[in-house]
Parts: structure tokens; sequence; C-alpha cells
């Protein structure tokens, strides 16, 4: 079993502020409005992100989606099946993790909690080693091959090269920095670096390598530092990348990273979705 866990369980804010700028039908407005962004039809064949992506997945080898989500998920459930395990979509077993709101909290507690929260409805995972990818990236066949393909440690993650990716230079300042050792495993990640820190890890190439949010990891390795994750102290959320750089300091060399380079289409707002014309 290759197992994929996307988080799709965001509440699409930006999508939904600039929505007014976009030529989309009402119909796909109201969807936006209401759902996910990943569920938008897109192209010419009107087909949201979340198939093709799962559909990507799928060529590459993956069995079996985990896809997280609020509660409240009629519209996932209308495009991917009512059932709580084994709907059938796009090729794949698609099964519902749902990030609920912990006691105390008026909203998720972030990335690194939906993940907890999956491996605690899905305890299987903890048995084997699955990725994990947003669910506003359309990320490539071959990107999710190298992470099923055999390798030295069970944890890993792919480094875009920055010069890659045909984002404005604004949006891609934005994207953290992945600083790899001699013997590709992962130093650390910097989120929201500055100019002068950005120049600081350029490889020895000339390349700087930048996190698109895509990870590989063995659940029972990751899920201590999942559990123990520090709040982010103004967004007071528990986020994924600190969970990472927990297990990173604690088991050094225990991350991989396959750099790759090749551009990604992203749907963060809705002027992303001229992107997507050619699916």
């Amino acid at each position: 079993m290759n197992s994929l866990i996307i988080m799709a369980g965001g509440a699409s804010s930006r999508m939904k502020r600039s929505l007014h700028k976009t030529e989309l039908t009402e119909d796909q407005k109201n969807l936006a409005q209401k759902a996910h962004k990943s569920l938008i039809p897109l192209g010419k064949a009107k087909k949201p992100l979340l198939f093709h992506l799962i559909s990507n997945s799928v060529a590459a080898g993956f069995t079996d989606i985990y896809l997280v989500t609020s509660p409240d998920n009629e519209a996932f459930q209308t495009l991917v099946g009512t059932l709580k395990k084994n709907n059938s979509f796009a090729g794949a077993r698609v099964h519902f993790s749902i990030q609920y709101i912990k006691k105390g909290y008026e909203k998720p507690m972030g990335t690194a909690d939906a993940i907890e929260q999956t491996l605690v409805q899905y305890p299987e995972l903890l048995e084997c080693t699955f990725t994990i990818c947003n669910g506003d990236n359309l990320y490539s066949k071959e990107v999710f091959q190298k992470l099923l393909q055999p390798r030295e440690r069970p944890n890993a993650l792919i480094s875009y090269a920055r010069s890659g990716l045909r984002f404005a230079d604004e949006r891609i300042s934005k994207f953290a920095v992945i600083d790899i050792d001699a013997d590709g495993y992962l130093n650390k990640i910097i989120e929201k670096p500055d100019p002068e820190t950005v120049e600081m890890f350029r490889d020895s190439s000339g390349e700087i390598g930048v996190s698109m949010n895509i990870f590989s990891f063995f659940g029972k390795q990751l899920y201590p530092y999942l559990k123990d994750c520090k709040m982010h102290p103004i967004r007071n959320e528990k986020e994924l990348p600190e969970a990472i750089k927990m297990l990173n300091q604690k088991e050094p060399k225990q991350i991989q990273c396959f750099r790759i380079k090749e551009h990604i289409l992203d749907l963060t707002s809705a002027e992303d979705i001229a992107s997507f014309e050619s699916l």
C-alpha cells in the first residue's frame, strides 16, 4: 500500500478574497465561496485540482489517499464519495481524515495537528512510510515517483530549484528555502527568509532550493514530533515545518532531500486559475 496524505482542510481565504478579480462563471464563484479551492472546475475538462492531483499520484504508483478536511466536508463527499473509507475516485482508494477543532480552540490547530489527527484516526499509517502534500499544488507524476523510489532513509522531501519556478519574484521570495548538507540530507528549512539570507543557501551549482510542501515520512518516527510540536506564537497553530525541524534536530541525517527542477501549478488565489487552462 502506497499512501498519500493530502491536506485539503484550509479555509481558502485568499482565494475567496480575490474571486471578484476573475472571469469565472457565477456557478464557479459560488462553489469557490462555499467549498475548498481544490474543488473548483479547471481547464478544458472542467475537472477540479483534486482530481488531477490524485490522478498524478495514481500514475506514479500511489494506491491510497487520505484526504484531510474539516467536519463540514459535504462538497468533498459530493465529488469523492460519502464513505468514511474506501471511496473509489480517480483510480485510488480515498479515505477521509477529519481535522476536528480541539476543545478550547476556535479554529483548527494547524498542519502538524492535521497529520497527527490523521495518524490517530488511521493507526496503520504509523507502521508505514507515507507522503504528505498540499491540496492546492499540482505535483507532477515524476515528483511523486521520486518519493516512492527506494532510498537510504525512510524520510525525504522534494527541494524545488528556484530557477525552475515560473512565479513572480515577489511570490517566490516568500517560499521557504531548503538548506541541504554535502551528503544530501536536510540541514534546515528557513521559513520566509529575507533576500540576504536566501543568498547564503545557494548550492555548489548556484541553485537555491525551495519547499513546495511535499514530504515523505515513516509514521512512527514522525508522530512524537507532531504530538510535541510547539505552538506558533502568533498564529497559535502547530505547523508541520516546526515538527520536521524538531525531528531533524534530534535525529540528524534522517531526512533525504531530492532536488528537482520544474514548475508546479499552484492555486493560491483566484488569479492562478488561468494557469490551469491547459488541463
